[in-house]
């Protein structure tokens, strides 16, 4: 790709991560077109624009879905920037058919997630959440508002990568016992941070509290589901601020209803594209909302009228530092890609 005369589109921008990166990117590729659009690209959607066909570079984030059919309408596109992590909402195979070139953001927020993840489990541990409905209607009763203390307890982390060890960090900060499980165990930083691994039924069985850390892969799909969340501690509590995937909604209602779980804190929610998007799926003639979808979407209206679940609109990663991380490598990650020695690539 030569950077003379290149476009690139931007989608799910803000006006003010539209001027960072219009500042930034023109530092570096001064002749280049920018698109920005706030809105999502998806196969249902038309491109915002007749010129984003001619988008050599894309960059996006997690909301939109980058779909084979997504790819067909941008002929001329050579390489995907996420401003993200993840990458489970970008079809990897089309793209490795078309030789598009995709790229992360591998390093962001390890603490900023971390420390949200705290955040979750304080509030159903201390019931904050509760005290403040509460009080915002003038009751300042303390009935039912008993909490729990985090010391002593035990901490379970399902994944232990840079998240994951963050989260270690805070939780043995606070006193807890940890135990985590990972497809790569590494005993010396077990040893350095003291904590103990082990296998996913032990870590269900033996933690008050579950935190959820690993990436959405077909293997992890509805990792908790029924027969896991059954093996877990009876009151525990589950928190999942990775990916909604992970959990399976239905079988997580369950558990909350049974009393196999006191609670659950949520920043990512299966089908969590969906909920903005409820009325107009169930209302689209041309593309009706499937089953799956419908499942998908009513179970997350019953979660969010839950007590015993703080639900957060996926702001995990949303604090003033890490976005600018996520900016300032997304721009590293587009200006290397127009020079054709893409940085932090995803491996297909």
């Amino acid at each position: 790709m030569l950077a003379e005369g290149i476009t690139i589109a931007l989608c799910e921008t803000s006006p003010a991560e539209e001027a960072y990166l219009a500042e930034k990117l023109h530092q570096f590729l001064p002749e280049a077109t920018l698109l920005f659009t706030d809105g999502v690209l998806t196969s249902e959607t038309p491109l915002p624009g007749r010129e984003w066909a001619d988008a050599s570079v894309l960059s996006t984030f997690i909301h939109s879905r980058i779909s084979r059919g997504v790819l067909e309408r941008m002929p001329a596109l050579r390489g995907i920037a996420t401003r993200s992590t993840g990458y489970d909402h970008i079809d990897l195979a089309a793209c490795a058919e078309r030789g598009i070139t995709v790229t992360h953001v591998p390093h962001y927020g390890e603490n900023t997630v971390a420390e949200h993840t705290f955040a979750l489990i304080l509030s159903l541990s201390r019931n904050v959440h509760r005290a403040y409905l509460r009080t915002s209607s003038g009751d300042f009763s303390l009935a039912g508002l008993q909490g729990f203390d985090l010391k002593g307890k035990t901490l379970g982390v399902v994944g232990v990568g840079s998240i994951g060890l963050h989260v270690i960090r805070i939780a043995r900060a606070f006193g807890m016992r940890v135990l985590a499980t990972d497809t790569h165990p590494n005993r010396m930083l077990a040893e350095v941070l003291d904590f103990t691994y082990a296998d996913l039924d032990d870590v269900l069985a033996g933690s008050d509290i579950v935190s959820l850390h690993a990436p959405a892969r077909p293997s992890t799909y509805h990792l908790m589901n029924r027969q896991r969340l059954q093996q877990m501690k009876h009151g525990a509590l589950l928190i999942n601020t990775a990916r909604g995937s992970l959990v399976d909604t239905e079988a997580l209602l369950w558990a909350l209803d049974s009393g196999i779980l006191a609670g659950a804190g949520l920043d990512v929610l299966e089908g969590e594209e969906l909920i903005a998007e409820e009325l107009a799926l169930l209302s689209h003639e041309e593309h009706p909302a499937t089953q799956e979808e419908l499942r998908m979407a009513l179970g997350a209206n019953l979660l969010l009228r839950r007590p015993d679940v703080v639900i957060t609109p996926h702001i995990g990663f949303n604090s003033r530092e890490a976005l600018e991380r996520i900016l300032d490598t997304t721009v590293t990650n587009i200006v290397s890609q127009v020079a054709q020695r893409p940085q932090n690539a995803v491996h297909m």
